[in-house]
């Protein structure tokens, strides 16, 4: 049968919608006429018997609204259909209209790329004259894409994630399942993105979540007219089934791989990568997003409308605004459960990870804000980068309002912007207060004097580091060579293992190798060791 076009469904519909209102109008007038006739017998009927008490004949009279509207109903019916197809217009003419924006930005980034291949001597002769205008041949109110693409022959790259994942809503668990999908240019900048729900079927397993994101991928690909595409997966398992690799035993996820062979046909080009998690996390955001949106509900509140979620821990049903996502996995949970999990593990000197079970993403500290004392996040972010830190590569600016913690590395070249001679000077600027300090005597910077004759001057006996230095040789501590770090003995053996990892004898300083002492050292005293641990103290 020959397809109908849309302006021949338009008159059908309007006609149809002509003549039910006419049948209606004639049956609104066959209904009046049999009202009057049924009042004009009443009347005569009660003016034969008024000597008879009085008859209620109202009771069986048809009252309006008592029988079924089929007429309402089949004009809904018919609106709703009309509503549909324009609608379905509307969606035909935004994706021609996403199609020529595509095909222009790729004609307009080859002509760039032509221009740049045009030496100069040329371009200052004939720049001025040099053109390629995009067309779309004739004008018309409809977007026409035109009938030679660039998109056919141009390289996309179609980032694909499934997830399925177990959620409460109310006091219901449920599996629910969502798909993210991203299409990108050769040089990844975005041009379409979707977040899809999955349903009860597609929520199975997550093999098959990932597999429907691939095929929803694809299919958009094709909506597209692409022609040269690469979809990228991040489950190696996953990557095999597509490869052709290793056979898939479940005939659910077979069926869906051979689903995915025959839309890659399709294709002038179109095979599978492998990437990392991190390179898909955007995508696998917009599947987490048609997850939450599975499992949130509106709420009524004095306020106004509102949605809540239920909280996987706690089990308390709380405003979305007042959910934490974890950045990576982008599991939700409430803020006063995060609070408690992060302070829990930060007070037990480890790193908060996602409280869901298995997940090993790592809670970003810089995230904590919205939960936790802005002084103790900025200390754990403190604590963090001492910790990334090699003990022997820190630095702290000497001046006592900053003491500001560097990496030699990064002073190093930061001071470089500012002094020419920093390879040959121990000089350095600090990277947030900006003043100058010596990295050797660990003091604000001496303009004047050497590093030998200040070590031997009064101030540096007056500053921090000299003074310490004083103590430790008063206390008989021994400083390690290797991270500078000072080091008391208050029991033990003499073999001395810094917090760096560089071992010596505690007495003469000699370094220990392969576990034994390059000295003649005795290697402990009787009376220190009536304990069995030695003590590390700054």
């Amino acid at each position: 049968m020959a397809a109908i076009e849309d302006d021949d469904v338009s008159v059908i519909l309007e006609e149809q919608r002509e003549e039910i209102m006419a049948a209606k109008t004639l049956a609104q007038d066959h209904d009046l006429a049999f009202n009057l006739q049924m009042q004009e017998a009443l009347a005569v009927s009660r003016a034969a018997h008024t000597s008879s008490p009085t008859l209620d004949f109202t009771a069986g009279e048809p009252e309006e609204g008592d029988g079924f509207d089929y007429t309402s109903l089949i004009l809904e019916d018919i609106a709703r259909v009309d509503q549909e197809r324009r609608d379905r217009e509307v969606g035909v003419q935004e994706m021609k209209r996403l199609k020529v924006d595509l095909d222009r930005r790729i004609h307009d980034q080859r002509f760039a790329k032509e221009i740049m291949n045009i030496p100069d001597a040329d371009w200052s002769k004939d720049g001025d004259y040099f053109q390629k205008p995009y067309s779309l041949g004739a004008s018309s109110s409809v977007v026409k894409v035109p009938p030679f693409s660039a998109i056919g022959f141009e390289s996309f790259r179609v980032y694909c994630k499934g997830l399925v994942s177990e959620e409460m809503i109310g006091e219901t668990r449920v599996t629910v399942g969502g798909v993210g999908v991203a299409i990108c240019d050769s040089t990844d900048n975005l041009i379409w993105e979707v977040a899809k729900v999955l349903g009860a079927d597609e929520s199975k397993s997550p093999e098959i979540a990932e597999l429907e994101a691939i095929l929803r991928g694809l299919d958009e690909a094709l909506t597209f007219d692409l022609g040269r595409v690469t979809f990228f997966i991040d489950d190696f398992k996953l990557f095999n089934y597509v490869t052709g690799r290793v056979e898939p035993r479940q005939s659910a996820v077979a069926t869906l791989v051979n689903k995915v062979a025959l839309l890659q046909k399709k294709f002038s080009y179109c095979q599978p990568s492998l990437l990392t998690r991190n390179d898909v996390k955007f995508v696998f955001k917009l599947a987490r997003d048609a997850i939450v949106s599975q499992i949130k509900w509106p709420e009524e509140t004095s306020k106004g409308k509102t949605f809540k979620e239920t909280c996987v821990i706690c089990y308390e049903g709380i405003t979305v605004d007042k959910m934490f996502s974890v950045d990576g996995c982008f599991h939700r949970f409430c803020f006063s459960c995060m609070k408690q999990h992060v302070e829990v593990k930060l007070l037990g000197g480890k790193t908060a990870t996602c409280p869901s079970d298995g997940c090993k993403s790592e809670v970003k500290m810089d995230c904590c804000a919205k939960f936790l004392d802005p002084k103790l996040v900025e200390v754990m972010i403190q604590r963090k980068k001492e910790g990334s830190i090699n003990v022997s590569d820190k630095v702290y600016c000497p001046y006592p309002k900053c003491s500001e913690l560097m990496a030699k590395a990064e002073v190093f070249e930061y001071t470089k912007q500012f002094f020419v001679a920093t390879e040959q000077s121990p000089a350095r600027k600090c990277m947030k207060c900006g003043l100058f300090f010596c990295m050797q005597c660990k003091v604000p910077w001496h303009y004047k004097d050497t590093c030998e004759d200040f070590s031997k001057s009064k101030r540096y006996q007056n500053a921090g580091d000299g003074m310490l230095k004083s103590l430790a040789q008063s206390k008989r501590w021994r400083q390690c060579i290797r991270c500078n770090n000072m080091v008391e003995l208050a029991f033990g053996c003499y073999h001395i293992t810094c917090r760096c990892g560089y071992e010596f004898c505690y007495t003469c300083g000699a370094e220990w190798k392969n576990k034994k002492a390059t000295c003649a050292c005795p290697i402990w005293n009787e009376r220190n060791i009536i304990r069995e641990t030695n003590v590390n103290r700054r």
